[in-house]
């Protein structure tokens, strides 16, 4: 199971880890970094976190910056995510009957979130129910504007779908919905590292991405990318010291944002070298690497299919690093409520060690399988998997 970058990976040897997409993967080069980072927390805490952190998360924050093509001052470090898209809907305010649209392809944790945010509010979640298999952006463009009406008030897209992998259309959707007065949050998780991205030109009222999955950044590093005529109306989820700060050297946004309590603020820290290393292992930088990824996700999809005697659900220009394939009828039981894991799954690992995540679209029958591509990432790991969903069709 030899590859040529894995060894600057700890993952177990015994293991095919198709499954970078889930929680990423983080180098040991990396992982030093932030061990040493923590020694000098701990050897003088009140040094580090009250005198040295700020200049630190400075220097972190212009890195990322440039990586996402913005400006670091609407950049802000939060710990994944969801806290992103829990930090912009629990900041607005909206009225009774205000629609707050979103897809059927939206990750289940922020999509909880707007549902929980509509009921407090008394607002309506709008979904729109993209076509399976999609043809083409033009669908999904298509699909949510058809659910724009005068009462929307946002849009919560993601900018590749957890569930079926789908790299959407975010620029086009971003444009067309702000010409109706409508802004839209990007639940960008698996955005950044995977995808070029500029956030100057696509114009998101709000972005949210991890630089611990395709960055490869340590757990607990993301941003919250914020447009600076909607930053005044924000606040992170822990109000603190920022709140009531007199200082003007910063803007209120940059001190609400920078410390929101006593936290290890180490991840974030290591995004600077989490660039250099990933965009290092390859001489074109992360171009390179963003390319290469994508055009093992694609050959991986098309093996999977030729194997399963299935069609691809999305055209090629709709995949990122990541690709998902039906799965046809005949495969073992299938999960029952409230099983989380899908036995498929657990089978592939016990029984062929490999980590790939079942997902079960659209929902219950339809099964898929998903596969991650990194550099660690070889041919034959996505040959063993096919070999092994062949054994185990009835």
């Amino acid at each position: 199971m030899s590859a040529p970058f894995r060894t600057h990976w700890s993952l177990d040897p015994e293991v095919r880890f198709l499954n970078h997409g889930s929680f990423g993967a983080c180098p040991t080069a990396v992982l030093q970094q932030q061990s040493e980072l923590r020694a000098r927390l701990e050897a003088e805490p009140v040094r580090f976190l009250h005198r040295e952190v700020e200049p630190l998360l400075d220097e972190a924050r212009a890195a990322l910056a440039a990586f996402v093509d913005a400006d670091p001052d609407d950049v802000s470090f939060v710990t994944n995510a969801t806290s992103g898209v829990n930090t912009v809907l629990r900041s607005l305010r909206f009225a009774p009957g205000d629609e707050l649209l979103t897809t059927n392809h939206e990750y289940n944790a922020s999509r909880n979130a707007l549902e929980f945010v509509a009921s407090q509010w008394g607002a309506k979640v709008v979904v729109a129910k993209l076509p399976w298999p999609i043809s083409s952006p033009d669908a999904v463009v298509d699909a949510v504007l058809a659910q724009v009406t005068p009462r929307t008030r946002l849009l919560l897209v993601d900018h590749v779908s957890s569930q079926t992998a789908v790299v959407m259309p975010v620029a086009r959707l971003i444009t067309a919905l702000r010409e109706r007065g409508v802004e839209t949050l990007v639940d960008g998780a698996h955005g950044p590292g995977m995808l070029p991205l500029s956030l100057r030109s696509l114009g998101a009222g709000y972005y949210t991405g991890n630089c611990h999955k395709w960055m490869c950044a340590p757990k607990g590093a993301a941003f919250l990318h914020v447009r600076r005529d909607l930053q005044p109306g924000l606040k992170p989820l822990a109000v603190s010291h920022g709140h009531n700060s007199g200082r003007t050297d910063r803007s209120r946004f940059r001190l609400d944002f920078d410390w929101t309590g006593t936290h290890d603020p180490s991840a974030a820290l290591c995004v600077p070298h989490a660039i250099r290393f990933v965009g290092g292992l390859l001489p074109g930088g992360w171009p390179e690497v963003m390319r290469a990824n994508r055009e093992k996700a694609l050959a991986a999809r098309k093996l999977l299919c030729a194997r399963l005697q299935v069609e691809p659900d999305c055209p090629e220009e709709m995949v990122g690093s990541m690709a998902t394939v039906r799965l046809p009828d005949g495969f073992p039981e299938r999960p029952e409520p409230p099983l989380y894991v899908d036995p498929l799954h657990l089978r592939l690992f016990d029984e062929h060690r490999i980590e790939v995540p079942i997902v079960p679209w659209p929902k219950p029958p339809g099964r898929h399988v998903r596969v991650s591509a990194q550099l660690y990432n070889t041919h034959t790991e996505y040959q063993a998997l096919g070999e092994a969903l062949e054994a185990l069709l009835r």
